[in-house]
């Protein structure tokens, strides 16, 4: 509805109402920049907690904290539902708790930055094959050659051992969460089609808490309790989850998926940044180069690419 609004008082009124216009989108673009920011700074925050709790108890504390969260404030309903429909649900639940499990497995050993870049593969891997077009072919031969670079340089911060490689087990961890992270775009979409607004959001939230909650039990015991922890968890819930979800909420009324699309590309950056900022993990230059590498490979999918209707 804003968007026809700005239009006719922009017929109407000329130059200022386009002015007004663009200054909606560049704010929105900044939500998108700080729920981007948000959810990096949270996966930093959660690294620091994987000492006292362990990735699946951080894993445990997110999900739940999330889940509750949603729950109060979509009260999604429940009754009146298929079998289809919770069908979708259980398994949108449980690729978003396979995702999440699976990156920070990967972020306990291998650099942020390289984990969040392995793991951008996902989408646009998917966004190239629902593309088909030949341009496509540029951005996929420019993230293969980030991962080529990626895969030969040495691991810094003390992840991966001095001198040594990336770890081969936070590797494949950043590529199983890269999967379930085309998956989740996927049954998102087929969840939005079944569920109004963030009804499918909060229970798949729940769904995927309640998946992940014995491992995570196993895996932290009773420090899951503590108060430190809980309190650090609740923050990589909100900064994770609940703050980039809503941020993006208002951002995709204003903005176009086109331009949505080009700034979430630049996660890898992002994610780059946090580590370094909060876990203090220096890059490689060839590292480097290879973020910027899928970086621009996600923005040129985006930008250039048009998948069929």
């Amino acid at each position: 509805m804003a968007r026809p609004a700005t239009a006719s008082a922009a017929s109407a009124a000329g130059a200022p109402a386009a002015d007004d216009g663009r200054g909606r989108q560049g704010g929105a673009a900044l939500l998108v920049l700080g729920g981007a920011l948000s959810t990096q700074f949270g996966a930093a925050v959660a690294a620091l907690l994987f000492p006292a709790a362990g990735p699946l108890g951080v894993v445990v504390l997110r999900l739940a904290v999330a889940a509750v969260v949603l729950m109060v404030l979509v009260r999604p309903r429940l009754r009146g539902r298929s079998r289809a429909d919770w069908g979708v649900v259980a398994a949108y639940g449980m690729v978003l708790a396979g995702m999440n499990a699976a990156i920070y497995q990967a972020i306990e050993r291998v650099p942020l930055g390289v984990a969040v870049t392995l793991e951008f593969l996902g989408p646009l891997a998917l966004a190239v094959v629902m593309s088909r077009r030949p341009l496509d072919a540029v951005w996929v031969v420019l993230a293969g050659a980030g991962v080529l670079l990626l895969a030969r340089a040495e691991s810094g911060g003390g992840h991966g051992g001095a001198g040594g490689g990336l770890d081969p087990v936070g590797v494949a961890f950043a590529l199983a969460a890269a999967v379930c992270w085309a998956g989740y775009i996927l049954l998102a979409a087929r969840a939005g089609a079944r569920f109004p607004g963030t009804d499918g959001l909060a229970l798949a939230m729940t769904v995927g808490a309640l998946a992940v909650l014995p491992l995570g039990v196993a895996d932290a015991g009773a420090a899951l309790v503590e108060p430190r922890v809980l309190v650090l968890g609740a923050a990589v819930a909100l900064l994770s989850s609940v703050l980039p979800y809503t941020l993006e909420l208002f951002s995709l009324r204003i903005l176009s998926t086109g331009t949505f699309g080009i700034l979430m590309s630049l996660g890898p950056a992002l994610a780059a940044l946090a580590g370094w900022l909060v876990l203090g993990q220096a890059l490689a230059w060839q590292q480097t180069a290879a973020i910027v590498m899928v970086v621009l490979a996600g923005a040129g999918s985006v930008r250039f690419s048009r998948p069929p209707a």
